[in-house]
């Protein structure tokens, strides 16, 4: 019974190791805005083109994800997965490439790149489209893996055409949490 508690112990996202948990914890009058925190290790992934429940679920150990939303149209998710390996922890990130390959619709559209950061990572673009062009709308994301640590940033709103200035602040929070995730991860 005690080395069930410990392991649990060492396999949880302690507080206010996220980046956005001390802004999250304010209190905010304003009826436009609003933070939600959840620890609970089948959160959904934030960046989920097909919407599926399961999307890397598979392995999971413990999950801290925070959302801020801002009426009408804006908001911004920070979470942090750990898996009981780096295998695990790259089957979820390949699980998510393959995902942004096979879903989107005419409407909105899906697409990923690579990017230098962590042991893998991917900046993940959804960008609603009218025909052919780029319409209002869409999600920027950068997901980076480090050992067995999946780290994923996304900014929503009122996008137009998709450009790299897009994941300015996702991927520079992203550094800063894969150059602390090893206090938590398997590094």
């Amino acid at each position: 019974m005690i080395t069930a508690l410990i392991l649990a112990a060492a396999v949880a996202i302690p507080s206010n190791f996220l980046l956005y948990e001390k802004a999250a914890a304010k209190k905010d009058d304003d009826p436009e805005t609003s933070w939600s925190a959840s620890s609970k290790k089948p959160a959904r992934l934030v960046v989920n083109p097909c919407q599926k429940g399961t999307l890397g679920q598979s392995g999971r150990t413990a999950a801290r994800t925070l959302t801020y939303t801002a009426v009408p149209d804006y908001s911004k998710s920070e979470q942090v997965i750990l898996y009981a390996s780096a295998a695990a922890a790259g089957k979820a990130l390949r699980d998510l490439e393959a995902a942004v390959r096979a879903c989107g619709t005419k409407t909105y559209r899906y697409s990923a790149a690579s990017v230098s950061l962590g042991d893998k990572a991917l900046k993940v673009t959804g960008q609603a489209y009218q025909g052919t062009k780029a319409a209002v709308g869409g999600e920027r994301a950068i997901v980076a893996r480090r050992a067995n640590a999946l780290i994923v940033y996304t900014v929503s709103g009122e996008w137009g055409k998709p450009a790299a200035s897009d994941f300015k602040q996702q991927t520079k929070d992203a550094k800063r949490m894969l150059a602390k995730v090893c206090a938590i991860a398997d590094c």
